[in-house]
């Protein structure tokens, strides 16, 4: 059965497509690119990190943990993530721990670009929406901010290719 698709869900589905075929409105980072910022990076927040088992970025958080990132959970549900205390948002995790390298983003892809904004202001130099995100607006805006950006693509599941 076909079901009907509405505005939302079109939009959402045409951004995918523009990004799988390469039609999209702002460049993103390559594997070279995508290799070195994880070479390089040293401290990542991840937007959206659940502290509830089995929760896909709960998953990456805790191997981005493993790794030896010093990966700081962003979510106002939880104090805390795997151990590690959680801040409500960037500019919080930033005025506690420090500047980012990578803000890794597990939102729906309409909250991305108040995150891309907050990866700006904090100073990253990658904002990361991982599997399944795609947000246009989010890459122009930090794009225009001076960050790379890379779309619709595990952190984790990257790290492994790319830097074994």
């Amino acid at each position: 059965m076909i079901r009907d698709v509405d505005a939302a869900e079109r939009a959402r589905l045409a951004a995918m497509l523009d990004l799988q075929e390469g039609r999209g409105r702002v460049p993103l980072l390559g594997d070279p690119e995508v290799r070195e910022a994880l070479r390089t990076a040293r401290r990542i927040a991840v937007i959206g990190a659940s502290d509830r088992p089995g929760r896909p970025s709960g998953d990456v958080f805790a191997a981005l943990v493993r790794a030896g990132y010093d990966a700081v959970p962003v979510t106002p549900r939880a104090a805390s993530v795997h151990g590690r205390a959680a801040f409500p948002d960037v500019a919080a995790a930033v005025a506690a721990t420090g500047p980012f390298d990578i803000v890794d983003v597990f939102r729906r892809a309409e909250h991305c670009p108040i995150h891309a904004t907050e990866a700006v202001a904090a100073g990253a130099r990658v904002l990361w929406l991982q599997l399944g995100i795609v947000s246009w607006e989010a890459a122009a805006i930090a794009r225009a901010g001076g960050l790379g950006v890379v779309m619709d693509r595990c952190i984790s599941v990257e790290r492994r290719r790319l830097l074994r």
